[in-house]
């Protein structure tokens, strides 16, 4: 067993103002990676701009990533970083820039392209990367991990490399104030996956469970008054420091068929991830259960609760799969779940029926 988060962690308020000359030993010009709305919206962009315009660094911005970023995004990206000479990037964003910006950081410094960014064994160096999310779910601030979609295949799919790891993160949660509901649910929900993954996971190690318990109980308490008091800093502090509890948990133990299973889920029927994740979320842990050594009874003692009212919180979440399994979709992309990394590492060897019976589910 081991633990190694390589990341330098700024949590609280202002933290990158009260910390920006670290951002000087990275070099004189950034590449800064985000979406087309949130990093401006949540004030981050504009926090990290004063920072670098007082340091004098320069910047190019790159602003085209997409939910659930597509690899051809990484290539373009990678191209203008190449033609601009930048000597770091800077993501700002919830999980897809966070992503994309890993993958772009590795496709230059690599000279890779979208036939080849997935192996492992050409992954030699990658640019620095500072990352500053904006939303509390992914925890890729503190993750070796990048998850792309093939715009061509329509297949979703993740690759890890310790080179991925940023090298200082920036965890403000005042920049998750900004995000609707419907986000901050979401993005809530794939931190629980996350943190519950931890106990499923063949990766599994008893030194995470103070981790995984604890950003649960946050989760488990704070994300219903949250969504009832969107401007309440404490609240979004506690699901800040929950998403980076549930990144540090997957950074040793990785996703299991919680996440794979997902995946076709936001690629055929347009879910979001944390959606996703949360519409099989039932499913999985009764599925799970009788393979875990009496771990999930663990988690529910320390929550002094049983798997009822755990599933019950969930149903007050109100995360509904509004469509239809077809056989179509399920002979598609079963074997793309049955080929995916997190197999692996799952603790039941799952076959082709009980994927379809697990999908079929959904329907009822």
């Amino acid at each position: 067993m081991y633990f190694n988060i390589p990341v330098k962690i700024h949590f609280g308020k202002n933290s990158i103002k009260e910390n920006k000359k670290e951002l000087s030993s990275f070099g004189k010009k950034a590449f800064i990676v985000t979406g087309k709305h949130s990093a401006k919206k949540s004030g981050a962009l504009d926090d990290l701009l004063e920072a670098l315009n007082t340091l004098s660094i320069e910047f190019i911005l790159f602003n085209e990533i997409t939910e659930n970023p597509n690899i051809s995004s990484i290539e373009k990206g990678s191209l203008i970083l190449k033609q601009n000479n930048c000597d770091f990037i800077i993501a700002i964003g919830g999980g897809s820039p966070l992503d994309a910006a890993k993958a772009i950081s590795l496709m230059y410094a690599n000279n890779l392209n979208k036939n080849n960014i997935f192996d492992n064994s050409l992954h030699k160096s990658a640019l620095p990367l500072i990352a500053i999310p904006t939303t509390s779910g992914t925890g890729s601030e503190v993750t070796p991990y990048s998850v792309l979609t093939n715009n061509e295949t329509q297949i979703k799919a993740g690759f890890g490399s310790p080179l991925m790891f940023p090298k200082i993160s920036f965890i403000d949660p005042k920049y998750t104030i900004s995000a609707n509901k419907h986000i901050t649910r979401d993005t809530a929900v794939d931190a629980l996956s996350h943190l519950l993954e931890g106990i499923y996971s063949l990766n599994h190690a008893d030194f995470l469970q103070p981790l995984i318990f604890k950003g649960i109980e946050l989760i488990y308490n704070y994300l219903l008054p949250c969504l009832e008091e969107p401007d309440n800093y404490q609240f979004r502090e506690n699901l800040m420091l929950a998403s980076t509890y549930g990144g540090m948990v997957i950074a040793h133990s990785s996703t299991t068929l919680q996440h794979s299973i997902g995946y076709p889920l936001t690629t055929v029927y347009g879910l979001s991830h944390g959606m996703a994740n949360g519409v099989v979320m039932k499913n999985m842990m009764n599925f799970y259960e009788p393979h875990l050594d009496n771990r999930l009874n663990k988690l529910f003692e320390y929550l002094r609760i049983n798997k009822q009212d755990f599933f019950n919180w969930l149903d007050k979440l109100d995360l509904k799969f509004e469509h239809h399994i077809t056989e179509e979709f399920l002979t598609a992309r079963i074997p793309e779940v049955l080929n995916s990394r997190n197999m692996a590492i799952t603790p039941v060897k799952v076959n082709e029926e009980q994927l379809k019976k697990l999908y079929l589910q959904l329907n009822h």
